[in-house]
């Protein structure tokens, strides 16, 4: 009998499952598992106080991302408050033997960046790690997702996770994107339109001419922000472009174990006629770049829409409406585009790669931030930083009034000591928009680094489409 049809993440599963334990529960194994300083200190205490070692350092990876300050020749040392929660990453990492990409380590940077970037992150690999956007790796097709403090310790030390088997989503975005629309806009407008728990309980794969059109690092972003609608991990199938990508990266295979890997890799995109539990549909070829006016990701319009009357929307949305508009300062009816800005900030695990800050130069090349905004860039990795500055793009955006940082977090959450004040308005790469998160009563909008950075230039809030790029 021909074997049934199966989806990417079904495969994927199949080929990890240790034991079946019954009560829906499956004894699951972790391929890679990263850490990083903000959520990795209690599991080290609890591996510590059982007497118990990692069960592999080879898969185990450390790095330093959340907390140290981003300013240029930073050490671990010049943020204050952050010290202390280094210096226990540092201990524990030379304790148990794990491989530490510390503040000062050339391959350092943010964690979901740096997965990808060294070859951590693998096709059909299952990673984890301490933080809800792990989904980010699911852009080369590996089942990845964000776990808490007791599961870090249980994977630590077994290299293996109980878990419930998800059920499966595949969300096809179909067209070309137009013009000045960008991965970033795709993802937004999808959750827009269907919300912040249509993925909850699923696994999804994006899938489509859209997702075959984009680059990886593109790829990356979409998977990025599948947290964004309750889902805990988005893949998506490698295809050639994947493999080029991946080819060469420090951790990735070689010789005869990347021919291997290769030959195994083309097998794992979902077969035709794979069953899933749901499919949703997006037409991209209309999109419109997209911009968040409330405090969730799925309070966005396009630039050129005016913001939605609560009266309107369904009856169980309208108080969290109400309450966004007054947080936000914001009116319904009101356009977007001319909004004054505060602060432009282009990092994160979201939009901080090659591409995304080729794409903002491209917006500020020859231009100026107004003195009232406070602008600048944190490259998502170290790696990242140097190729910039190779090509030269630190001098565009200093030219144009950026600051230009050190890797890090930064002012994705508040941390490194960024921060928006209180009551100023930031756009920004982020995949965060929620009262507070860039600084107490920081008024917080999410768009692309394009739409970032066009803004920053101009003071206000700009259609990106309408402002000419200057090569």
């Amino acid at each position: 009998m021909a074997a049934l049809p199966r989806s990417l993440f079904s495969k994927i599963w199949d080929s990890h499952v240790i034991r079946e334990l019954g009560a829906d529960r499956t004894l699951i194994q972790i391929d890679r598992h990263l850490l990083h300083e903000a959520t990795s200190r209690d599991a080290f205490d609890g591996l510590r106080r059982r007497g118990l070692a990692p069960k592999s350092v080879a898969a185990t990876f450390g790095v330093v991302d959340h907390d140290p300050s981003t300013q240029p020749g930073r050490t671990w040392m010049t943020y204050l408050p952050a010290r202390e929660r280094i210096s226990a990453m540092q201990q524990n990492c030379r304790e148990f033997g794990i491989e530490l990409l510390d503040v000062n380590d050339s391959r350092q940077g943010i964690v979901h960046v740096i997965a990808p970037e060294l070859g951590i992150t693998l096709p059909g690999a299952t990673i984890v790690c301490g933080d809800s956007h792990t989904a980010t790796s699911g852009g080369l097709g590996a089942w990845a997702w964000g776990i808490g403090t007791t599961e870090i310790e249980r994977v630590l030390a077994t290299q293996a996770m109980i878990l419930r088997r998800p059920k499966t989503m595949r969300v096809n975005f179909h067209g070309s994107l137009p013009a000045g629309v960008y991965a970033k806009d795709l993802i937004l407008a999808f959750i827009g339109r269907h919300g912040i728990a249509v993925g909850s309980g699923f696994a999804v794969e994006y899938a489509g001419e859209t997702i075959r059109g984009l680059g990886i690092e593109a790829r990356l972003t979409v998977c990025n922000m599948s947290i964004e609608f309750g889902a805990r991990s988005g893949l998506i199938a490698p295809d050639d472009a994947t493999i080029n990508y991946i080819a060469g990266r420090p951790f990735a295979p070689s010789g005869k174990l990347w021919d291997q890997a290769v030959a195994d890799w083309h097998h794992l995109p979902s077969d035709d006629g794979a069953a899933f539990d749901r499919e949703i549909a997006l037409d991209c070829s209309n999109l419109h770049p997209q911009i968040t006016w409330g405090t969730s990701p799925q309070d966005v319009i396009a630039i050129d829409e005016a913001i939605p009357d609560p009266s309107t929307a369904p009856v169980e949305r309208r108080s969290a409406m109400v309450n966004a508009l007054d947080y936000m300062g914001l009116s319904p009816g009101m356009r977007m585009e001319g909004l004054p800005i505060d602060v432009a900030f282009i990092g994160s695990c979201t939009n901080a790669r090659l591409s995304d800050l080729e794409i903002a130069a491209r917006m500020v090349r020859g231009r100026k931030v107004p003195e009232h905004v406070t602008a600048f860039v944190v490259p998502g990795s170290t790696a990242v930083k140097h190729v910039a500055e190779a090509a030269g793009l630190d001098v565009v955006f200093r030219e144009a009034g950026f600051g230009w940082r050190e890797s890090g977090c930064s002012m994705c959450q508040t941390l490194g000591g960024d921060s928006v004040p209180p009551g100023q308005r930031s756009i920004s790469t982020t995949n965060r928009n929620f009262e507070g998160r860039q600084g107490p009563q920081a008024r917080t909008h999410l768009a692309s680094p394009a739409m970032v950075a066009a803004a920053a230039v101009a003071g206000r809030i700009v259609d990106t489409r309408k402002q000419p790029v200057l090569f």
